[in-house]
């Protein structure tokens, strides 16, 4: 049973595939997605050269969901964060949406924590299946913006068949 405490080690082989180590399966951008909405933290490496790839990776999602247009991020935003590479902005921007998005993990946490023990309405009937539709709302609006460190590298050249 794969430990989904760490992160999913994922290996980019020299022909640009990816590959789920815990599975022994190649994945896609989208299979990543998924991992990354369902909770699950992912690091990315480039089998040959051990580099992480993870950042690259998560901003290609971001970029391939808001040109199909899933828009998450207003254009003031992104504006906002291309002048933040030119300027002194650069050194606080980081902490300043790892600070914002954190905020929003707690105030998720704690709605929830109201809407099922405070709330009168909690023992209306169909009552748990909206709180669990809007847990998993804010999970997959909220999940992948943990940061973690991944496991060590693993030099497998060749990916292992079931």
């Amino acid at each position: 049973m794969p430990d989904t405490n760490k992160p999913l080690l994922i290996k980019r082989y020299a022909s640009r595939r990816l590959y789920n180590t815990e599975t022994s399966d190649y994945v896609t951008l989208e299979d990543i997605a998924l991992f990354i909405r369902q909770g699950r933290d992912v690091q990315i490496v480039d089998l040959k050269s051990g580099d992480d790839l993870t950042r690259q990776y998560l901003l290609q999602i971001i970029a391939e969901h808001e040109s199909r247009g899933e828009n998450v991020l207003p254009t003031d935003v992104l504006t906002s964060l291309v002048r933040s590479y030119t300027t002194q902005a650069a050194t606080v921007v980081p902490q300043f949406l790892a600070a914002s998005f954190e905020m929003l993990r707690e105030g998720q946490s704690k709605m929830m924590d109201q809407m099922t023990k405070a709330n009168p309405m909690a023992k209306l009937p169909g009552f748990e299946a909206m709180r669990a539709q809007q847990e998993a709302f804010f999970k997959a609006m909220t999940g992948g913006f943990a940061g973690g460190s991944g496991p060590a590298k693993d030099e497998d050249e060749t990916p292992k068949k079931r």
